[in-house]
């Protein structure tokens, strides 16, 4: 494995092009790589700061074998590799001069790239106590019964609804973004379309959000119950409301992140019909 079989570029069609195909055959492990992709692709290279996103294939004989993702307010993502493959991912970036904040991949990866690195970097990697568990859905299995009320789905009308709600999903789990109608349009929440499950009164009570639908794989992301109000069965039902209507547009797999830390949320899923892909890990670079 030779760092130079490492292909490079800062044009994300260019990327796609070449390992599209590779990443939607295998869409859930590939989950954040199609995402941040598509989300440069729609925004362009300049909504993510002054320094160009950088994307990498790895190619022996034609064939694709790995890719990575380099947003600089993000780090590195990378797809699954083995020890070898990181390590020459590793010499590459660092021949170049490639500076890290942090790598992001499943668990083996990213202890495998995260030692390389600090091997040919001197860098020293930290690992971040939240640790995520990514599921896909097996067989939709609604919760039963469900609490009193319904889902409504948030449209354009309601976006002061759905950045309140994003606002207090973002400080529960300590997401450092500022959501306003100025930011908006810049964080990742913007391109969900998000369900409130509401009360027979109205009243707001848990919210849950999906991706757009991206290889034919959907990806519930955020989903957030006020903490005086959890215990309810507000959050399963719109889970389930979100996953149905993942199903329903199409998506021929639907995943989500949960906080290893909680095992609420994660036997909640599991109740769902959510089976584990792989758990994920961040590392910092001092």
């Amino acid at each position: 494995m030779r760092p130079d079989d490492w292909y490079l570029t800062e044009d994300v069609d260019d990327f796609l092009a070449r390992a599209g195909d590779f990443l939607r055959s295998r869409p859930g492990r590939h989950v954040m790589q199609l995402t941040w992709a598509e989300r440069v692709r729609v925004r362009g290279a300049e909504a993510f700061g002054t320094e160009a996103p950088v994307f990498g294939v790895l190619e022996r004989a034609g064939a694709v074998h790995a890719t990575f993702y380099r947003l600089p307010p993000r780090g590195l993502g990378l797809s699954p590799l083995t020890p070898e493959q990181a390590e020459s991912l590793a010499v590459r970036l660092a021949t170049l001069g490639h500076s890290l904040s942090r790598v992001s991949a499943d668990r083996d990866t990213a202890a495998a790239f995260a030692e390389a690195w600090q091997r040919h970097t001197g860098a020293t990697p930290s690992l971040r106590d939240t640790q995520l568990r990514l599921y896909r859905l097996g067989t939709l299995t609604p919760p039963q019964p469900l609490p009193a009320g319904r889902g409504r789905v948030l449209g354009e009308q309601d976006l002061e609804q759905a950045m309140f709600w994003c606002g207090e999903f973002a400080r529960a789990v300590g997401e450092e973004v500022g959501i306003d109608a100025g930011t908006w349009a810049g964080t990742r929440f913007a391109d969900k379309t998000y369900t409130l499950w509401e009360t027979p009164d109205g009243t707001a009570v848990s919210v849950a959000g999906m991706n757009p639908m991206i290889g034919g794989q959907i990806q519930v992301d955020v989903v957030y119950t006020p903490a005086h109000l959890r215990g309810r069965g507000y959050a399963g039902a719109v889970a389930a409301e979100v996953s149905r209507a993942a199903l329903a547009a199409g998506a021929r797999d639907v995943v989500l992140f949960a906080d290893l830390a909680n095992p609420t949320s994660n036997a909640l899923y599991q109740r769902l019909g959510y089976r584990t892909l792989a758990d994920w890990t961040v590392h910092d670079f001092s």
